[in-house]
Parts: C-alpha cells; sequence; structure tokens
C-alpha cells in the first residue's frame, strides 16, 4: 500500500497538509477526501468554541482550488467577508489554533496579519476586498511584479455599493485580477435585491444543472494555450447566457466572465480558475456553493445555515441552550410592541434581520420590514427617505457598521431633523469577533451630529423605555445603543432628576452613600449604559474608604443633560464609565459641558483607549483596560484624595 492509499483509508491526510505547497502534489480522490476531512475538522472544532461554521463548509474546494491554483503568499489572497477563511487558515499550517479559535491565544475568526504571511486585509467588515485588490493589483502592475491577486467575495457583499465602485475600476484595467464570486444566495440570511434575483433566476432555471455541465465539460476540452483560450471561454459563456440567463450586468463593465461553475467540483473549479489565472486581465469565476455544504444539520437550518452559531452538539446541530436574556431579544420583543401601537414604524436592517433582532418584526409585520443587504449607507438615506414620506424608520445594525454611514446620518438624516432611529446592537467591546466588531467609536463619532441624541440602556427595563421614547421623538434622529450577551438584572433608580420636557428622559440617581460635610459631596460617578451595577459597585468600594459617592445614570448621554450639570455642581469630583472611546467620548462631552456652565470640578474619564484591542472575552478585554470595580474603585480614591478636604475621611 502506498503512503498516498494508506493515508486516504486511515484519514490522515488533513494532518499531513503544513502549507499550500503539500496540497499540489494530491490526487483527484486525496483532494476528495482532504474536503471531507476539512468539513469533519471543521464542525469538530467550531461546535466547541463558536464561530463561522456555515461559510467555510460551503467554500472547502473553493479554497482547496485557490491554493492548488495559485501560489500564495507570492500570490495574494484576499476575502470578502474574512469570516469565510477557517479553509485558507487550515491549509496554511494553522490546524493547531483552532482548540482556541476566536479566544485569547487561538485564532482570530478573520484574517490576520500577525498570525500568517498568507494573510492581508482583516478589518472583516463586508464590500471592501475588490477595492484593496484594485489597489494592490495597480501597484504590482506599476511596479512590474509578476503576481496575481485573487478575492473571494460572496454574493451578499455584492449588494454592498463599494463593490460595484470596485468593479468599474478593475474593468478599465488589464490588471491580473481574479474574482470568485461565491454565490451561495446567502449573507446571514438570503441574499435580497437586484443582484441577488438576476443569480437566483439562474440557480432556479431548471437547465442549470445541464449549463454546469457543459461548462464542465468546455472548461475540459479547451486546451491551454494562453489568451485565445479565453476566447472559446467567452464563447462558452454566450451559450450559457443564451441558455440560463442574461450574464450583461459583468460584460456591461467590461469584465471578462467564467460560469456559473459548480463551486462544489473541485475539478471544475480548478480548470475554471487556472484559465482565468492564464487570461492575465481581471477575470470573474461565478461559483454557486450551498452554506453549510457536506454537514446535514447546517444545510437543514435554511434560516441560518448555522452561519455563526456558539458551541453546539456536533452530532446533532442543536445548539447548547442558554437560558438568559439577551439584550438583542429584549428589543425585538419591544419593537414589536411599539409596532403594534404604531403602524407608522417601520424596520430596516442590513443583511443582518436575525442577528439585531429585526427578523421578529418582519415575521408579524413583514410589509414593514425592509432588508437593503450590505449596504448601511443605502440604509441610511433610504430611512431618511421613508421619514420624509410620514413615517418613522427603526434602522438596526451593528454599532461597528453604522461607522459606514456616517455622512448619511450626518447630512441625509440629521440636516433635515428627520425622526429616524438608529439601534446599535454589539455595541461596545464584545470579545470574539475582534478589533473590528467592537462597537467603541459610536457614542464620540455620532457625538458631534448637531440634533442626535444617543441612548444607553443599563438594563432590560431601561432598553423598553428609552426605545419608546426614541420614536417618540420627532424632530430628528436618535441612537439607542446597548452591547452583545446577556442582560444583567434589573437595576432600579432610587429616584429620576428632570425628565419632564420628555426628550432627555431624565437623570436616573442609582445609589447615593453618604452625606454632604459641607456644601458637596465627594464624588459624582456618571455610569453610562451596561456600566450601570458597575458604578454601583465602585461605589460601594469607595464609600468603604471614606468616601461620599452618588452614582448616576445619565440615560440619554447626548447631548448632556442639565441634569446632569447640576448635580455635578454639588459633588467635589465627577467620574465618568462609558463604553467606548475616551477620545470624543461621554466623558469629553460631560467636561465640555462643565466648561461651558462654568462648573469648575476636576473630570476623570474611565473607557476605552483610543487603540486596536486584542481578541479575548469581553471580560478579559475589560480587565486588561483596568475596567473593573476593583481597579475603577482604586482609582476613584486616589484622585478623589486629592480634592477631597482630609477632613472627610
Amino acid at each position: 500500500m502506498s503512503v498516498e492509499e494508506d493515508q486516504v483509508s486511515d484519514g490522515r491526510l488533513l494532518s499531513n497538509i503544513n502549507g499550500p505547497q503539500d496540497l499540489k502534489r494530491l490526487t483527484a480522490e486525496e483532494l476528495s477526501v482532504l474536503a471531507a476531512e476539512i468539513r469533519d475538522f471543521l464542525v469538530a472544532k467550531v461546535s466547541r468554541t463558536g464561530g463561522h461554521l456555515g461559510p467555510n463548509l460551503g467554500v472547502v474546494e473553493l479554497t482547496l482550488a485557490m491554493h492548488r491554483v495559485f501560489d500564495s503568499p507570492r500570490d495574494r489572497f484576499l476575502f470578502d467577508t474574512g469570516h469565510q477563511a477557517y479553509v485558507h487558515k487550515i491549509l496554511t499550517g494553522r490546524q493547531g489554533g483552532f482548540d482556541l479559535l476566536r479566544q485569547r491565544g487561538g485564532l482570530s475568526g478573520y484574517p490576520s496579519q500577525a498570525e500568517s504571511e498568507h494573510d492581508l486585509i482583516e478589518n472583516s467588515h463586508a464590500s471592501t476586498a475588490l477595492s484593496y485588490a484594485d489597489g494592490m493589483a495597480k501597484a504590482y502592475a506599476l511596479r512590474g511584479e509578476d503576481r496575481h491577486v485573487v478575492a473571494m467575495v460572496g454574493d451578499g457583499a455584492l449588494t454592498g455599493g463599494m463593490c460595484w465602485e470596485a468593479l468599474n475600476n478593475i474593468a478599465a484595467t488589464d490588471n491580473r485580477l481574479v474574482i470568485i464570486v461565491n454565490d451561495n444566495g446567502r449573507s446571514y440570511a438570503p441574499t435580497i435585491g437586484g443582484l441577488s434575483d438576476h443569480l437566483a433566476m439562474l440557480r432556479l432555471n431548471p437547465g442549470y444543472e445541464k449549463v454546469l455541465d457543459l461548462v464542465k465539460d468546455s472548461l475540459g476540452a479547451t486546451p491551454v494555450v494562453g489568451k485565445p483560450v479565453y476566447e472559446v471561454l467567452h464563447a462558452v459563456k454566450r451559450g450559457i447566457k443564451d441558455a440560463v440567463a442574461p450574464q450583461s450586468m459583468f460584460e456591461d463593465l467590461g469584465l471578462k466572465y467564467v460560469g456559473p461553475i459548480d463551486g462544489h467540483d473541485q475539478s471544475a473549479v480548478e480548470s475554471a480558475l487556472r484559465r482565468a489565472k492564464g487570461f492575465n486581465g481581471p477575470v470573474i469565476v461565478h461559483a454557486v456553493t450551498k452554506k453549510g455544504f457536506g454537514y446535514r444539520p447546517a444545510e437543514e437550518d435554511e434560516a441560518d445555515c448555522l452561519h455563526s452559531p456558539g458551541a453546539f452538539d456536533a452530532e446533532s446541530g442543536k445548539l447548547l441552550a442558554s437560558s438568559s436574556v439577551k439584550w438583542t431579544g429584549v428589543f425585538a420583543d419591544e419593537l414589536v410592541s411599539v409596532a403594534d401601537e404604531r403602524p407608522d414604524v417601520v424596520g430596516i436592517t442590513a443583511a443582518m434581520a436575525e442577528p439585531t433582532g429585526i427578523a421578529k418584526l418582519a415575521r408579524k409585520y413583514p410589509e414593514r420590514v425592509y432588508d437593503v443587504g450590505i449596504a448601511e449607507q443605502h440604509a441610511a438615506t433610504s430611512a431618511a427617505g421613508l421619514a420624509l414620506a410620514g413615517l418613522h424608520p427603526v434602522v438596526a445594525v451593528y454599532a461597528t457598521f453604522l461607522n459606514r454611514a456616517f455622512d448619511q446620518v450626518l447630512l441625509d438624516v440629521a440636516m433635515h431633523r428627520l425622526p429616524v432611529t438608529f439601534v446599535l446592537d454589539r455595541a461596545g467591546v464584545t470579545g470574539p469577533d475582534g478589533p473590528s466588531h467592537y462597537g467603541v467609536w459610536d457614542m464620540s463619532v455620532f457625538g458631534v451630529v448637531p440634533g442626535l441624541r444617543i441612548a444607553a440602556p443599563r438594563d432590560a427595563a431601561t432598553l423598553r423605555e428609552e426605545l419608546r421614547e426614541a420614536v417618540a421623538v420627532d424632530d430628528g434622529p436618535t441612537i439607542l445603543r446597548f452591547p452583545t450577551g446577556s442582560v444583567p438584572a434589573d437595576l432600579p433608580a432610587l429616584r429620576r432628576v428632570g425628565g419632564s420636557d420628555g426628550v432627555s428622559g431624565g437623570v436616573d440617581i442609582l445609589a447615593e452613600h453618604g452625606t454632604a460635610s459641607d456644601d458637596r459631596k465627594d464624588v459624582l460617578i456618571v455610569a453610562v449604559g451596561a456600566f450601570g451595577h458597575l458604578g454601583v459597585e465602585v461605589a460601594a468600594r469607595a464609600f468603604e474608604q471614606g468616601y461620599s459617592v452618588t452614582v448616576v445614570d445619565p440615560r440619554w448621554v447626548r447631548p448632556v443633560p442639565i441634569e446632569l450639570v447640576a448635580l455635578a455642581r454639588e459633588h467635589r469630583l465627577v467620574v465618568t464609565i462609558e463604553d467606548g472611546v475616551r477620545n470624543g467620548g461621554v466623558g469629553d462631552a460631560v467636561a465640555k459641558a462643565l466648561r461651558d456652565a462654568e462648573v469648575d470640578v476636576p473630570l476623570r474619564d474611565v473607557g476605552v483607549p483610543n487603540d486596536w484591542h486584542p481578541y479575548g472575552t469581553r471580560g478579559q478585554i475589560l480587565a486588561d483596560l483596568g475596567i473593573t470595580a476593583q481597579d475603577v474603585a482604586r482609582d476613584v480614591a486616589a484622585w478623589a484624595s486629592r480634592v477631597v478636604p482630609a477632613r472627610t475621611h
């Protein structure tokens, strides 16, 4: 028995793959076995750690073909989005890191320059890779470097406008750029929009299987003789157009097109990529795949295809149950209740209906929910149009993604004083998805928008309350932001100060320790949003050190409530604690408000440094940053000791 036969029989092929060079010697039979082993490996590892499973099960053959046809890292691979790069990681020597996938000391859930020379871009936001690829291909051409750029782009990413801006520019060049369109008809949910309809028409045509065979046979029979080969491919493509559906959308841009290719047929994919490589110009290879392919629970999970599960049972695919209440779930329930009462309330999301909770509204009122695809800029301005026409849109996206629509929020929504509510899920430090997904910039970035109000609920009760306050605003935009994960226990206020105008909602007093020794108490702790419990614990510790402390939740952090300024005047020290970057954050805003009101009280701000922070759980990262009860209480005591007269402690 040969070494190869022994590996096939006992399943050790994958363990012998240490880099892309090991793939090039494999036979077709061995590649089939390796693909199965990779899928088994993915299911086993992701079932323990959680992660993006469905997308990676669908790109096994595509990724194998990329590494067999091209030469990474000389040829540069880009993934859009990076969550479909797990197979790439496996094939580039990182199998050992999967035991701690998306955990401290393990692998990033996206490409990472720190991990491997085979990784390049790691921002993991959709619809960007083609612009990176365009610039890189131009640079290599300018320098005369003999290398290709290969971008794998999901069909969901093509719903983003940046992709089409990039394609328009790519088509005007003759650079060595191969674009693989991984068409599985889904992003998180089924892909929507005109492009989706176009590709779906192709996929669902009864003659599609015959066309795949036609392409496969034609590619296999075409000799490799350089550029003339592509003329044959082009003729084949014209035949596909006639047989299946118009393929003019790429042609009209002037881009060469190969496809549709069965993305799970290793031979067909490799053949298409070799010919695309030989063309030495920009080429689109259209591969049709199935998300979750090869793992029955994922294939049968029509709603999500196990896109990004937490830990689950590998045998059944069932998620390991969690009994805790999630922030997203509370928002979803309350939004439906609000919509029951207000027919003018509509929902918008950007290809993330389930993750943001909008799906629950869509199930009850499908005609009142709009999924715009991965197009946050369009979502914001479309919401402006809805508001101009008399509706109140609720736009639900992850906090990190609204950054992409800053200009639209500023000029299309706020300048027109339109009542649009943006609900930002995954605000603050989120943990396993890493720095590109940390929602720590929203309070700083959007705090400069005139007329925009930002609320940060501390628990389920205040989330429900502040959502209703947000949709009641009729003279400008609002933001409601909350973190990911489980909602802490409700933290009732001792009392509320102000809020009679119905706009700011008032400031909640959460705790009071000690009494003023003369005209002022010692410390005012301003605990923003989900840091309410942290603020209360810090106050208790500071009181044990002899300081009188008041803890408040401003509820609406932008603009700074006038009641908060009045409370600051009654204390010797103000400390803000926020789950966002300090630069331009709530602390800076409160400090400015105090200066403007000529309130001469020192302020110290606790928040996230303006830097890129590593992977880890939310708790690990906050501990690294010194944002724990013990750390903050120690700092508060040190700061207070400098401003509080000795007689008071």
